[in-house]
């Protein structure tokens, strides 16, 4: 087990584009760390550099307090599990499992030992004679786990281990990787796109966004407190709804006005967001996850409303989402954009500031509206986010 660090890192490619920019990050021995964010936001690229695999522009890699810039990536002691399982068809799972400790000159009984006990943990104590077109995609992916387990590694680094999955498949090895390092207590470092993924595996979570760090947190962290509007609107899902509203102050009380709709604030939130004060008279953005809806709240100022047409109730089973529209206009910056990979829905996004915001709620599957219903549903406001239009930052 290692620790991992990242000490002001750059790498910078010759055409001039900047792939991860000053990047400062620790990751702890025997820690969980998940990269997350968008395609090219640079998690891919801070793996290969941590591995050896990506030349450092500027900054150090350290691994147990140890500069490893000038290290190969065998010198580094580390395993790579990738998106790609890379398994020899011609060899035999044992085979796939064994090759790294052949070729490191480890005597016979010692990898079959090391191979069949990280076969047994792996569910995979039968297969050892079967080649890899003979496994089904799960099983291979437990192969290529099982042949970097076998090195007993400083550290483990994967890359989208799990995208080559169908949805099923991927919940179960999500659960199964986590298990297996909790088990071993190896340091990992795991890159994905999924920010559930990154949520439900993850002991702390990197939030990227071209090539910077945006917040390093506790997956709960991220959640409940996220740092701008990037981070805000990428963790959740259902997203966060983000949306214009106009701060005035009204005797003791601050209320926010979006659209139609006003809402006067519980002091948490301001206890929570102790910037929104001096932004009295000005336009900010707030957030409202979407359980925050049909929530009574307990404040002084009683329970505040949000008037809105159902559009659509999705039936969960335990839960259920209502789809409404609003006449809040949506938060449309450059880091919303940057979530978007799906050009159409940025432009469905934009097109709603001139007709007005839909909105995903939370719901009680016992209690809900009927479509197209007109309906006034109660909002949390101790729980709402604030954030600069200007900055994207957090009024904290």
């Amino acid at each position: 087990m290692a620790e991992l660090e990242f000490r002001d890192v750059t790498k910078e490619y010759d055409d001039g584009t900047v792939a991860v920019d000053n990047l400062n990050l620790q990751i702890k021995d025997g820690e969980f760390v998940v990269f997350v964010g968008p395609s090219g936001c640079g998690k891919t690229t801070s793996l290969r550099m941590a591995a050896g695999l990506e030349e450092i522009t500027s900054g150090d890699v350290l691994i147990d307090a140890e500069v490893v810039n000038h290290l190969t990536p065998k010198e580094r002691d580390i395993a790579m599990v990738f998106q790609n399982y890379a398994l020899y068809p011609h060899m035999t799972v044992g085979e796939n499992m064994g090759f790294a400790l052949r070729l490191a000159h480890v005597d016979k009984p010692s990898i079959a030992s090391r191979v069949k006990a990280a076969a047994n943990t792996l569910g995979l104590g039968d297969l050892l004679k079967r080649k890899p077109r003979e496994l089904s995609g799960g099983q291979r992916q437990r192969v290529a786990m099982g042949r970097a387990i076998v090195r007993n590694p400083k550290a483990f680094l994967m890359d989208e281990p799990l995208s080559n999955l169908d949805a099923k498949l991927r919940g179960q090895m999500r659960a199964e990787i986590a298990r297996l390092q909790d088990e071993l207590g190896t340091t990992t470092l795991y890159v994905t796109h999924d920010q559930v993924e990154a949520m439900t595996m993850g002991d702390r979570v990197a939030v990227m966004r071209l090539g910077q760090l945006q917040q390093y947190d506790v997956p709960d962290g991220l959640y409940s407190a996220p740092v701008n509007l990037f981070v805000a609107s990428f963790i959740g899902s259902p997203p966060m709804n983000l949306c214009v509203a106009h701060v005035e102050r009204r005797d003791d009380d601050h209320v926010v006005r979006c659209g139609s709709n006003e809402l006067t604030l519980a002091p948490a939130a301001l206890e929570k967001y102790p910037k929104l004060a001096d932004y009295a008279g000005r336009d900010v953005a707030v957030g409202i996850r979407p359980e925050s809806f049909f929530r009574s709240d307990p404040s002084p100022n009683g329970e505040q409303r949000f008037r809105a047409d159902v559009n659509l109730v999705e039936r969960l089973g335990a839960e259920a989402l209502v789809h409404v529209s609003t006449d809040a206009t949506p938060v449309v910056t450059e880091e919303i954009a940057d979530v978007f990979e799906d050009t159409e829905a940025f432009e469905d996004l934009r097109k709603q500031q001139t007709s007005g915001m839909n909105m995903v709620c939370r719901a009680d599957p016992r209690e809900l509206p009927q479509r197209h219903e007109v309906i006034e549903v109660p909002v949390a406001t101790g729980e709402l986010h604030f954030f600069d239009l200007d900055t994207g930052h957090a009024l904290r």
